[in-house]
């Protein structure tokens, strides 16, 4: 017994150095040519080789079968993948052959191997895969290692006996859309799944799984011989399952483990690795992921088709004759199908005009899959003098213009590369990231994305959500022009310069070959051209100072820009990633066009101001009265204060603050008050007390180690030196507690300020990987505020913080003005995903003498650097 033992710890020692020399071996040969498949291949036959020797060596009855499933049975081990094996039993194990099978399990691993494994009957395997869709697709490429090759043909008859194809079909459509589901049904995302995200490994092996249930054959050659696909599309899904085979292994070898999302981490090293070189404006790693959205579109359009025409096989539509549409196209089934062929060659227009008819006739539900492919090979047919054709350039406008269907048509225009071929420059930037850490889409992900905003502003279903928004675009006529500069708006993303530049100057050559009139075409441009500044404006400078509408103001012109300009800035935000839209953005803006739309009324901004003040005045006088409050009650609050006050504070705040205060406004106890924002998300506090220093800074070191982020501040201090702040707070705890967290706000920021104790030093965070890899540059700049108009001596100052974002970020700066004796008065805070844009208004400090700023730009850039 000692023996066998001393002789299995020798073979194990002997097989897991074969192993793992063995693995290095090809990992070198893989390295050194690139080949994939004979990776794949190589490891697979590696493994099995151990693998049967243990099974020898073990002695295990003849009557059992090891069996490779999953993709261990079709061959294909990838470098950190599973082991995949089903131990098939003729009968129910006794307590023997258990241990026995145990001990074989224990020694798979002993010698490195990571097995998944299953110790089943036929009649079990059947029971299992009856249930279980998985297990039946396992079973599908079932292969046998060692073992009784009678069992093993009895299991794969009786599976394929049982195995209903028009339900596996149906099943594994399920699947696939709930898989697509998980990554938000697109490909697009920046740190994309090679395996399992749309248009990724799985897809294709979707294909071929189902191919094989229904017998139609398990390679694409079968299935171009059961003219399921063309040699075409043969060619490129062989070419694109040797891109995605090829990029999936480089990123488990570099990983080092099983890996399948191509996180920031790994993109740079992945693409030098597969041969890509930087430009001047594109990197890499932007290169290898261009090619992974591009190989994973045109795998996403040929599943598409391959599983219609599958499906149709599967399930023939009743026999009934297409209906006539015009003498290009039938309604075949519900779906827009072409009389013929040749259709496309012999009227090219045609191209765009079934994308159109689509759009018209509600009753389509689609493309034929012949459709499909007849357009996507016609693509080639667009060039230059298909885009300089008047008749041409019609139909693309009028798919502008149509009331439905308009972004998926767009979409599918993009998926089948008919955009990108009609607007070259559109093509550009197809599968383009954008390494800002806050847009998540590729570029034209995210240009789609804000067509689709634009079209929910005019669908009643979406009124609810965007109220104001659903208002201006049923007002403003033409709303066809935004979807226009919603397509140009980025679209010169990553040529180096001013996109928005570049892009005005694609919007204009756009307008003037189709057709536009001089007015719109001055209005799409403009947008384009404008695009940021709206929301720049909103989220940078003091939106309640008149001098800061009026020069925005300045910038608009009338009420119609505005009104589209707004519109486009939502839908922009919005489009760009859920985590940057919140409801304090959106109050932001909002405000910022009701000042302008006042202003443009007004045209006069000494009488905004004055009308504004008197307006806001005789609102919260009548809310105060609402709230029951005494007539004189805001008066000893009032007097201390001055018209400064009254411009940054809403109507509905100044009430809010009369209230809390008017029996407290010589209160020698710290004030704080929180409540819910009643205007969206987050809570809105209120602070009054003796001013002392470090205020700011003990307030924001509280609500940092409260959980909660400033997004919003406005200092004040009276005329007999009181501090009377209001800040605007965003949970990023994730806790959904903010009502439960007002008491506790209230209680124990107050005493920490009547005992002034130390500030609260924010819990040191961890930089997120996407800044380690794709980091920001910390920008400080300190310029002097012109356009206030209580800034009489010239002592304000616009401090502009651009860094990434971290804990503690605004603690510091904080913390550098109060050693700076800087005085603050509002601070603005843009967190725009990873990246924060903070904009300060200060004053002090000593800021008038240029060294004094250089010496606060110098300090900050220094505390603030990643």
């Amino acid at each position: 017994m000692k023996a066998e033992t001393v002789a299995r710890s020798t073979l194990i020692t002997r097989l897991k150095v074969r192993l793992r020399d063995g693995q290095r071996a090809i990992r070198e040969r893989f390295l050194a040519g690139g080949d994939a498949v004979r990776l794949l291949h190589e490891r697979c036959q590696l493994v099995d080789e151990v693998l049967c020797e243990l099974w020898n060596d073990l002695a295990l009855p003849t009557t059992l079968a090891l069996i490779a499933v999953g993709g261990y049975g079709r061959g294909e081990l990838y470098p950190a993948s599973d082991v995949d094996l089903l131990i098939l039993l003729p009968e129910q194990a006794d307590d023997v052959l258990t241990t026995r099978i145990e001990q074989l399990i224990c020694v798979f691993w002993d010698v490195g191997l990571e097995t998944g494994h299953s110790v089943r009957t036929i009649e079990q395997c059947l029971e299992e895969a009856a249930g279980d869709i998985t297990v039946q697709t396992a079973m599908i490429e079932a292969r046998l290692l060692i073992g009784s090759n009678h069992l093993f043909q009895g299991l794969t008859a009786l599976i394929r006996g049982s195995l209903d194809a028009p339900a596996f079909f149906q099943s594994k459509r399920i699947q696939q859309e709930d898989r697509h589901q998980r990554f938000s049904d697109t490909p697009y995302s920046l740190e994309a799944n090679c395996k399992e995200g749309p248009g990724g490994l799985r897809d294709l092996q979707l294909i071929l799984w189902i191919a094989q249930a229904a017998g139609y054959g398990k390679s694409w050659k079968d299935l171009e011989h059961g003219g399921f696909i063309t040699d075409e599309e043969e060619q490129l899904l062989a070419t694109c399952e040797a891109f995605l085979c090829r990029l999936r292994i480089h990123l488990h070898l570099h990983a080092g483990r099983r890996e399948d999302r191509l996180l920031f981490e790994y993109q740079t090293a992945l693409a030098e690795q597969l041969g890509f070189t930087a430009t001047a404006d594109l990197r890499a790693s932007e290169k290898l992921m261009q090619k992974y959205y591009r190989t994973a579109k045109t795998v996403t359009q040929i599943n598409a088709i391959v599983l219609q025409n599958i499906g149709a096989a599967l399930f023939p539509p009743p026999e009934q004759p297409p209906q006539r549409i015009n003498e290009r196209f039938q309604n075949a089934h519900g779906f827009l199908d072409v009389v013929h062929e040749e259709v496309f060659k012999q009227t090219p227009g045609a191209i765009l005009e079934a994308f159109l008819l689509l759009q018209k006739h509600a009753e389509l539900k689609g493309m034929s899959a012949r459709t499909q492919r007849a357009l996507w090979r016609a693509r080639q047919l667009i060039d230059e003098d298909f885009r300089h054709n008047p008749e041409h350039r019609a139909l693309f406008l009028q798919i502008f213009k149509q009331e439905r269907r308009l972004l998926q048509e767009f979409r599918r225009m993009n998926q089948l590369g008919v955009l990108g071929r009609y607007l070259p420059c559109f093509g550009r930037i197809v599968g383009q990231m954008q390494h800002d850490l806050f847009h998540v889409y590729t570029v034209d992900q995210h240009i789609l994305q804000v067509i689709r905003r634009l079209r929910r502003f005019s669908m009643e279903e979406f009124a609810h959500e965007y109220p104001l928004c659903t208002r201006l675009i049923s007002d403003l006529g033409n709303p066809w022009l935004l979807y226009i500069a919603a397509l140009f708006h980025d679209i010169a993303k990553g040529r180096g310069g001013d996109h928005s530049e570049l892009g005005a100057v694609d919007a204009r050559e756009f307008c003037k070959q189709h057709g536009l009139a001089t007015e719109d075409t001055e209005l799409v441009v403009w947008l384009v051209r404008q695009h940021l500044v709206m929301s720049r404006v909103a989220q940078k400078q003091d939106i309640t100072d008149p001098g800061v509408v009026a020069q925005f103001a300045n910038i608009v012109g009338d009420e119609r820009h505005l009104i589209a300009l707004y519109l486009l800035t939502v839908a922009d935000i919005r489009g760009t990633s859920p985590k940057v839209w919140n409801a304090w953005k959106g109050q932001l803006l909002e405000q910022l066009f009701k000042a302008t739309q006042r202003f443009l009324q007004t045209s006069d901004e000494t009488l905004m101001t004055h009308g504004m003040i008197a307006q806001r005045q005789q609102e919260a006088l009548r809310l105060m009265r609402f709230l029951a409050l005494p007539e004189a009650a805001h008066e000893p609050l009032w007097n201390q204060l001055d018209t400064v006050y009254f411009l940054r504070q809403s109507a509905e705040d100044i009430a809010w603050h009369a209230r809390a205060l008017h029996a407290r406004v010589e209160t020698d106890r710290p004030v704080v008050v929180a409540r819910l924002n009643p205007l969206g998300e987050g809570l809105e506090v209120l602070v009054y007390t003796h001013d002392q220093a470090d205020l700011f800074v003990r307030m924001v070191g509280f609500f940092s180690r409260a959980g909660y982020s400033i997004v919003d501040a406005k200092i004040h201090t009276t005329r007999h030196g009181y501090a009377l702040d209001t800040f605007m707070l965003l949970d990023v705890s994730s806790r959904d507690s903010d009502r439960a967290m007002i008491s506790y706000i209230e209680h124990e920021l107050s005493d920490r300020l009547a005992h002034q104790a130390p500030p609260d030093v924010p819990a040191n965070g961890r930089i997120s990987r996407q800044v380690k890899h794709f980091p920001i540059q910390t920008q400080v700049s300190i310029q002097p505020l012109v356009s206030l108009e209580a800034d009489e001596t010239g002592k304000f100052f616009v401090l502009t913080v651009i860094a990434a974002d971290r804990p503690g970020l605004l603690f510091v700066i904080a913390s550098e003005l109060a050693g700076h004796r800087a005085n603050l008065h509002t601070a603005k805070i843009a967190t725009l995903g990873e990246r924060v844009e903070d904009t300060f208004l200060i004053s002090g400090g000593h800021l008038e003498e240029s060294a004094c700023r250089v010496k606060l730009e110098t300090d900050l850039l220094q505390h603030l650097q990643v």
